[in-house]
């Protein structure tokens, strides 16, 4: 059973309200400069997405782990999201004993 608490329900909410600010505030400056509506709403889009999947990714890094082979030069590497400390404990001993090691 996925339990979230109330600060995991409320990242999506803020970050979409920080994004939400921020394309304003570019569009508001867009428009301040006289540019057409069309090109102000693809910018502030724009924006908008991006700034979205900045804040998604920060929040997403805050909970991932992720274990990489010990071996020099190889690139293997396992990334878990909210892993216990058991299942994080086993999945950074396969890291280290997996038998494909790549360059």
């Amino acid at each position: 059973m996925n339990r979230r608490t109330f600060r995991d329900r409320l990242v999506i909410p803020v970050c979409a309200a920080i994004a939400t600010t921020l394309a304003m505030a570019v569009g508001l400056r867009l428009h301040n400069h006289h540019v057409p509506l069309l090109l102000l709403l693809a910018c502030a889009g724009s924006v908008l997405a991006s700034a979205l999947d900045l804040l998604f990714r920060i929040v997403d890094a805050r909970d991932t782990t992720t274990h990489r082979c010990t071996r020099s030069g190889c690139t293997f590497q396992v990334r878990l999201k909210r892993a216990g400390a058991a299942e994080d404990r086993r999945w950074q001993q396969v890291a280290a004993a997996h038998p494909h090691h790549t360059v």
